[in-house]
């Protein structure tokens, strides 16, 4: 373990303890919630919650317990490469694949095969999360960038951040759209039930902001182009599960196939666009739809 003490300064003042303890520590705003709910945050030598907002003269003590081991090694997985250079790598997510090792996923993960692949990551994520900037669901497929430093990583995170990285997702959903296209504007968080769900209008919900557009309508569910504006966890199995139209094979979110035609959610990530790094110059990205969607997507079609 290690310690860190510091004061905060006046733009520092107001803001929660676990947001300012994550960029002072340069690791993830989870594990510094978790480190506050441990009671190694002190503030004025006393422990606070993750929620404390910080005061004028706060003297902030963090002791930074030792990462435990989670199987962080170099796995050959075969990627699907999009895009590559020095600073950032574009990648096809499969579905099935967690993005980063976590309690029950040690091996396999994303960050596993990018760190065979990649000779350097950023560090920006935190100790469990080299190199990455977003992330994508385990069984949603599609497009996710990861950085090769730390210059990249903020460069690209702050993007992210001011809305300026562009995102379009495919999607299958159920039932007849009685619109062509439409927006859903519904605040969403941790569901108060479940915290495994993220439900709408729940205590401490955030804006979340989608709109769709129905490329193909078919009998009994809708092909669908998706673009999200706020990158809430679940949000477009949400947002569509609330206009009761819910992603074809979401088991979570009431989209289950009695058909079995795909045993994930049909959502895909296929187009990704952002300023490169480097050359300051928009990118933009496409990736392949899975052969299990495009199975789908036919099989509801005849």
């Amino acid at each position: 373990m290690r310690n860190t003490v510091f004061e905060i300064t006046k733009e520092e003042i107001d803001k929660r303890i676990d947001v300012i303890a994550a960029k002072r520590t340069r690791n993830s705003r989870t594990a510094t919630g978790h480190w506050a709910d441990a009671g190694n945050v002190l503030v004025n030598g006393k422990p606070v919650k993750r929620s404390y907002k910080l005061k004028e003269k706060d003297i902030v003590e963090i002791t930074i317990p030792k990462p435990e081991p989670m199987g962080l090694i170099a796995e050959n997985i075969p990627l699907d490469i999009l895009f590559e250079d020095s600073e950032i790598i574009v990648i096809n997510k499969p579905a099935k694949m967690v993005v980063h090792p976590a309690c029950g996923n040690s091996h396999g993960t994303l960050v596993n095969a990018l760190l065979f692949h990649c000779n350097k990551l950023s560090k920006e994520g935190g100790e469990i999360r080299p190199g990455l900037i977003h992330r994508l669901d385990k069984d949603t497929s599609g497009a996710i960038v990861a950085a090769k430093n730390d210059y990249a990583h903020r460069f690209i995170s702050k993007q992210f951040k001011d809305r300026e990285v562009d995102k379009v997702y495919t999607a299958l959903a159920w039932g007849v759209f009685a619109d062509k296209s439409g927006y859903i504007n519904v605040p969403i968080g941790r569901s108060d039930s479940d915290r495994k769900k993220i439900g709408v209008k729940t205590k401490k919900a955030r804006e979340a902001y989608t709109e769709y557009k129905v490329v193909t309508q078919y009998e009994k569910t809708a092909l669908l182009e998706v673009t999200i504006k706020t990158g809430r966890t679940h949000q477009i199995r949400v947002h569509l599960k609330h206009i009761h139209h819910p992603v074809v094979g979401d088991a979570v979110y009431g989209g289950k196939d009695p058909q079995t035609v795909i045993d994930r959610q049909a959502l895909h990530c296929s187009f990704l666009a952002f300023i490169h790094p480097g050359t300051k110059k928009r990118m933009e990205f496409k990736a392949k739809m899975p052969e299990d969607m495009q199975k789908a997507i036919k099989a509801f079609s005849s």
